[in-house]
């Protein structure tokens, strides 16, 4: 079964709590603090693996989560740090945010990797909390907080040739015929309903050629199965159009091959600068001096692409298509062309330096009667304070105010006895502290 889109859960490990400990030594209070650091979480990593070739597995397991480091522990032992989670992917898979919809890596090499979800940093242990007033800290910094993602995962296959054209046209056979893929070939529609790989041998070369599903009109605009079918045309280097040129299908193979180009234009205009072969297949079925064949070589001909009688059945002129299939791929290779990429990106770097980390929101909730403070910086001290100690408490409180948060209470009308609530935790308000 091919799956070229899945949408799973991602969640790096959270780092380890620091160490509340002390030793034992005469003439230092309670022995001095010895809490050791706690480990980092584990990242969340994606790989590019060239043996996978389909997203399946991630249709049967939705959730996947990095270890969490290890917590301090006495005598200033660090904690462990937590494993990687290496997730492997298709080369050609396209990694997206879901919450903004911008791309986050593209892996194309085999063995490229990319951290999608970093773990979280490790708490620092009491010894850091020691200085000339406070001898004894009974606190440590908590471990820092797992990041959790919704990604989605988009297979794009990765193919040097590419067979585009209406459905029934022949592509599968021509790939058959070209290559040992077997994919099934039936004369109805839609035989072909996921796009199929082959390796094209010629000339001591080779060459992965690729059946591109059977794309409609209306394609570009997500009828039928446009766009599953359309994103697979857009890593390929070198496209080649099979037209029925006997009209078997009631149909003109001008207008074939015209509505095929405007359904790949109106997907993404770059499809179309890529180097196009026309395939007349079918051409078994009528004469060579055919009327309706000649107007139709002429016709794409003039519009500056050459035209290949062919019968893939009948391995008629399939040789003649593929060496100037080849001929194409040698000339793409040797003068590639950068292109613009149209596509948004996801800032990691803002991210990482999050300018709002150490901001702190006050607000007043009216239907409970309290004053609230929230922050991202503020929510780690929160979790890192030990509410049974003075020292610790002290050392939230003035975080606080140091931050301005105090006074902007006061202009909202914080007085003495006031309740002021962080997180699920409410303390009493007073001057002195």
């Amino acid at each position: 079964m091919f799956v070229d889109r899945a949408k799973i859960i991602i969640k790096s490990g959270k780092g380890g709590d620091g160490a509340v400990t002390f030793r034992r030594e005469p003439f230092v209070p309670q022995g001095g603090p010895d809490g050791g650091d706690g480990g980092d979480g584990g990242d969340v990593i994606f790989q590019a693996d060239r043996n996978l070739r389909t997203l399946m597995d991630f249709k049967y397991k939705r959730k996947y989560e990095a270890e969490a480091g290890q917590n301090g522990m006495k005598k200033k032992r660090f904690g462990k740090d937590g494993e990687d989670l290496i997730i492997k992917v298709p080369m050609g898979t396209v990694i997206l945010d879901q919450e903004t919809g911008k791309i986050m890596k593209d892996l194309v090499e085999d063995g490229e990797k990319f951290v999608a979800a970093k773990g979280g940093r490790g708490g620092k242990g009491n010894v850091h909390f020691k200085n000339s007033v406070r001898q004894a800290p009974n606190f440590a910094e908590a471990g820092g907080a797992a990041k959790e993602r919704n990604v989605i995962l988009e297979l794009k296959l990765i193919a040097d040739v590419g067979l585009v054209g209406f459905p029934n046209v022949g592509k599968s056979s021509l790939l058959a015929i070209s290559t040992s893929a077997q994919p099934k070939i039936a004369n109805y529609h839609f035989t072909t309903i996921d796009p199929n790989l082959g390796v094209v041998q010629i000339y001591d070369e080779s060459f992965v050629m690729a059946d591109i599903a059977g794309i409609i009109e209306g394609a570009s605009e997500g009828l039928g199965m446009g766009f599953k079918f359309l994103k697979h045309i857009e890593r390929t280097k070198v496209l080649i159009h099979v037209v029925d040129v006997s009209g078997s299908e009631g149909r003109s193979p001008i207008d074939d091959f015209e509505k095929i180009n405007r359904e790949l234009e109106a997907y993404s205009p770059r499809i179309l600068k890529k180097p196009m072969l026309v395939a007349a297949n079918k051409i078994d079925m009528i004469e060579e001096d055919d009327p309706k064949y000649i107007e139709f070589k002429e016709y794409v001909e003039g519009k500056g692409y050459k035209v290949f009688p062919m019968s893939a059945p009948l391995d008629m002129g399939v040789q003649e298509l593929l060496s100037a299939a080849l001929q194409e791929l040698r000339a793409v290779e040797a003068n590639p062309v950068e292109e613009e990429d149209p596509a948004e990106y996801f800032d990691f770097e803002a991210e990482e330096n999050d300018p709002t980390y150490r901001d702190i929101y006050v607000d007043y909730d009216e239907e409970a009667g309290v004053f609230t403070i929230e922050g991202k910086q503020l929510t780690k001290i929160f979790n890192s304070t030990n509410f049974n100690d003075m020292g610790s408490l002290r050392y939230l409180y003035k975080y606080i105010e140091k931050n301005g948060a105090i006074e902007q209470l006061k202009e909202m009308g914080l007085e003495e006895g006031d309740i002021i609530r962080i997180h699920n935790y409410e303390l009493e308000y007073y001057d002195e502290f």
